[in-house]
């Protein structure tokens, strides 16, 4: 079967602007195949590269004498002392939970309990911050339910407290709502997990819930603008399924005790194409890395 040609209708159907596509041009030097579209697509939009806010995210501080491990991974690390670290995560689910209010919400909150299990901690609390549009508006009330019942139910059913948070309104927040989640977990320093994967010829496992057509396009719908046709991206988000989470958080941390755990990564928005790729490159580069640290100055 042949791809389709590549045309501006194509294009934007993969949430790429025109220059954009023309950076991928400039990379690969020559017409990208419709798989490679879809590779762009899934890492270039804002859920994954966060290419319109992460100019202000370097902004923020992200080290000091109790941070083990700032940004690049799964999520942060602080040591708290007695051999004892702190493993949180904020995400924000804004479009996703403007479309579908219940699964929208409780999809973030699993998104980032799963980034901190995976890093070896157990999750002990969650926390949001919500901004709505003005009260009176029509579609506030129903996003309202929709999105605090989301965020108390997969906690709820996975066994994780919300203790707090803070919601705002606004007529700013009209057109889309900011639904940011954060969790937070406990792990002992010497047993932390990082996604750094090297070694040749090692087994790559991938555990979770079963997969459907829900969810699919999600991360690049997170650069969207919305319209009229908000309601056709109803199945780009993902349908939660938090006890089945709950066992994988377990058989995860059980696994990690055994020791046969090298590196780990949860599998985002982009799935396949961002975490095993992710997980090789960072490995490739702390091997680099290492080499270069422990070669003699003349060999470098």
């Amino acid at each position: 079967m042949l791809d389709p040609e590549i045309t501006p209708d194509l294009i934007a159907a993969h949430g790429l602007s025109p220059e954009e596509y023309e950076r991928i041009l400039q990379i690969i030097n020559r017409t990208p195949s419709f798989t490679e579209m879809g590779i762009f697509s899934a890492m270039w939009n804002e859920h994954c590269s966060y290419k319109s806010s992460k100019k202000w995210l370097r902004t923020l501080p992200t080290e000091g004498p109790q941070v083990i491990c700032g940004p690049g991974e799964n999520a942060g690390v602080v040591d708290i002392g007695d051999g004892q670290a702190v493993i949180f995560k904020m995400e924000s689910h804004n479009h996703p939970s403007y479309i579908e209010p219940y699964q929208g919400a409780a999809t973030g909150v699993g998104g980032i309990l799963r980034d901190v299990f995976t890093m070896g901690a157990r999750p002990i609390a969650a926390m949001n911050s919500l901004s709505f549009g003005s009260p009176d508006h029509h579609k506030t009330k129903s996003l309202v339910g929709g999105v605090v019942a989301g965020i108390g139910g997969y906690g709820n059913c996975f066994g994780v407290p919300t203790i707090g948070g803070e919601v705002r309104f606004d007529p700013a927040y009209n057109g889309n709502c900011l639904v940011n989640a954060f969790a937070a977990g406990l792990a002992d320093t010497d047993k932390i997990f990082y996604s750094a994967a090297s070694g040749v010829g090692m087994p790559v496992v991938y555990l979770g819930a079963k997969t459907g057509r829900d969810g699919v396009g999600g991360a690049t719908m997170a650069s969207a603008e919305f319209d009229d046709t908000i309601e056709d991206k109803r199945p780009t988000v993902q349908v939660g399924d938090p006890f089945t989470e709950k066992r994988l958080m377990e058989a995860t941390l059980e696994l990690m005790a055994t020791g046969a755990v090298i590196s780990i990564q949860d599998m985002g928005a982009a799935g396949l194409t961002c975490s095993a790729v992710e997980m090789g490159d960072k490995g490739i580069s702390v091997s680099a890395w290492i080499w270069k640290r422990f070669q003699p100055a003349s060999s470098i």
